[in-house]
C-alpha cells in the first residue's frame, strides 16, 4: 500500500471519529442493543424454539429472537432464545463508553491472505469455563509494528472480518485500562472483496470496541486466542463501558 493511500485512510478515519462514537452509543442503547440483552436461555438437545409464542406472551419492549450453537461436550446442535427489553436497567444505567483520543498511529496497513476453508482455530469463550469453540478462520493477517511482526486470525462475521485481539491495557489500572477480556475490531476485506481474495487491509485501531459481553453478562464472547495478542499497549479505541454508580452488570 502506498504512503498516501494510507495517508488517505488515516484523515478518513480522523473525520469520521466523532461520528463512529455517537453511532456506537445509539446502537448499544438501541430495542436489541447490546444493552437491551437480558436473558440467553439454552434449551436441551432436541427440543426447539418456538418464537413465535414466546413474542405473544411478551411484555411490551421487549423482543424475542432465537439463536444456536454446538454442544462443547457432544457436538450436538442446540437451539436458545434471548430477551432484549429496551427499557432495560442496563440501558437506564448507561454513561457512555470511555475512548482513546483519535490515535494515527494506529491505523496500520496489513496484509491479508486467505487460508484452506476448513482451518480452525480454537476459541476460549468467556462463559464455557475454559472451553473452547473451534471458530472457522478464513485467512491470516499480517503487519510488522516496531519492528515487530504479527499474524493475527480473524473469523468471518457476515462477510466482514472480526478480530479478536489482546494488549497490554486490557484489566490494566489508570486512565488507559480497557475492558479485561479484550477488544474486538471490525476489518474489511481486500477492496471489499471474496473470501478468496488476498490484499492489503487497514487495521485502524480507532475503531477498536468494548465486545458485547462488556455490555451484557448474557453474551458468550470469544477471547483473544494467544497469536491475537500484543505485547505493547494500544492505546487507540474504546476503553470501557461506563455506568451509574451502584450498577452491577453481573446482577442486572
Amino acid at each position: 500500500m502506498s504512503d498516501s493511500v494510507l495517508s488517505a485512510a488515516i484523515e478518513q478515519s480522523r473525520e469520521g471519529h466523532d461520528a463512529w462514537h455517537s453511532e456506537r452509543a445509539a446502537a448499544v442503547t438501541g430495542p436489541t442493543g447490546n444493552l437491551a440483552l437480558v436473558e440467553t436461555r439454552w434449551f436441551g438437545a432436541g427440543e426447539t424454539v418456538d418464537v413465535e409464542a414466546e413474542q405473544a406472551s411478551a411484555p411490551e419492549g421487549v423482543t424475542v429472537t432465537s439463536l444456536a450453537r454446538r454442544s462443547l461436550s457432544t457436538g450436538e446442535a442446540e437451539h436458545g432464545l434471548r430477551r432484549w427489553d429496551a427499557n432495560s436497567a442496563a440501558i437506564r444505567a448507561f454513561n457512555g463508553i470511555s475512548a482513546f483520543a483519535f490515535n494515527p498511529d494506529w491505523v496500520i496497513a496489513a496484509n491479508f491472505t486467505p487460508v484452506s476453508a476448513d482451518r480452525t482455530v480454537p476459541f476460549e469463550h468467556i462463559r464455557d469455563n475454559g472451553g473452547t469453540r473451534e471458530l472457522v478462520v478464513p485467512g491470516d493477517i499480517t503487519f510488522t509494528l516496531n519492528d515487530v511482526e504479527y499474524r493475527f486470525a480473524a473469523f468471518d462475521d457476515g462477510g466482514v472480518l472480526l478480530l479478536v485481539f489482546g494488549d497490554a491495557t486490557n484489566g490494566a489500572e489508570g486512565a488507559d485500562a480497557t475492558y479485561g477480556a479484550g477488544r474486538f475490531l471490525f476489518v474489511e476485506r481486500p477492496d471489499g472483496g471474496s473470501d478468496a481474495e488476498a490484499g492489503t487491509v487497514i487495521l485502524d485501531f480507532n475503531r477498536a470496541f468494548v465486545p458485547p459481553c462488556g455490555f451484557s453478562a448474557q453474551y458468550n464472547c470469544p477471547m483473544p486466542p494467544a497469536q491475537n495478542r500484543f505485547a505493547l499497549p494500544v492505546h487507540a479505541g474504546e476503553k470501557q463501558v461506563l455506568f451509574a454508580e451502584g450498577f452491577d452488570l453481573y446482577a442486572a
